[in-house]
C-alpha cells in the first residue's frame, strides 16, 4: 500500500487540489479576527519525503495576511501535518508501518530517510498527544468500536472507507484542523 500511494502522481495532484480548495475557502471567509481582506503571504517549506517531481509544487505552504489587522491566517492542509518537516502522508504511512512493528518499518524508514527515533516520536504523538487535542476529544465518540490509539494511526486509518489512497486522504482531511495553529485558535481549539 505505502509504495503504491507514494508512487502515484495522481495522489499528489489530489493532495495539491484539496489544499488549494482549503486555502481558497479560508481566503473567501476573510480575516477571522476583523473581517478584513486576506492577501496571499505564502511561506517556503522543504518537505521531506516528497517525490522529486512534486518537490517544487510542495515547497510552498499557503498562508494569508490580513490587509487591516495584519494577522496571519494559515489554512488547514492535507499536505503538511503542522510544523513537521515531513509530509503528513509520510508521517501517516511510516507510522502505520512502525506501529504494527512490521519488519518493513526499518526498510520504509530507510527509503524515506526517516530516523527510527523520529518514528518513535511520531508514535508518542499518536498515542499521547493526539488524544489530548480538541479534535480527538470531539471525534472519538463517533468511532464505534473505539479506536485503539496504541495501534494508531493504523487503527484509525482502517475506519475510513475506500481503497488505500481514499482512506489516507480521508485520514489527512480528518487531521487537517491540527495542521494550522491559526485555524485552531479561531475555532476555539
Amino acid at each position: 500500500m505505502c509504495h503504491a500511494v507514494l508512487e502515484s502522481p495522481t495522489f499528489f495532484a489530489v493532495l495539491m487540489h484539496i489544499d488549494e480548495d482549503l486555502a481558497e475557502a479560508a481566503r473567501g471567509e476573510g480575516c477571522p479576527a476583523c473581517g478584513g481582506v486576506l492577501h496571499q503571504a505564502d511561506y517556503p517549506r522543504k518537505p521531506r519525503g516528497c517525490p522529486e517531481p512534486w518537490r517544487a509544487a510542495f515547497a510552498t505552504r499557503r498562508s494569508f495576511c490580513c490587509a487591516q489587522c495584519r494577522r496571519r491566517l494559515t489554512p488547514r492542509s492535507v499536505r503538511f501535518l503542522g510544523r513537521r518537516v515531513y509530509l503528513g502522508l509520510i508521517v501517516v504511512l511510516a507510522s502505520v508501518r512502525h506501529s504494527g512493528h512490521h519488519p518493513q518499518a526499518d526498510a520504509l524508514a530507510a527509503t524515506l530517510a526517516v530516523p527510527i527515533r523520529t518514528l518513535r516520536r511520531w508514535q508518542t504523538w499518536w498515542r499521547e498527544q493526539l488524544p489530548q487535542t480538541p479534535l480527538w476529544c470531539g471525534a472519538q465518540g463517533g468511532f464505534v468500536p473505539p479506536v485503539d490509539l496504541q495501534q494508531a494511526p493504523g487503527s484509525l486509518l482502517v475506519r475510513f472507507l475506500g481503497d488505500a489512497a481514499d482512506a489516507v486522504v480521508a485520514l489527512l482531511r480528518f487531521l487537517s484542523p491540527l495542521t494550522s495553529r491559526s485555524c485552531r485558535l479561531h475555532e476555539g481549539g
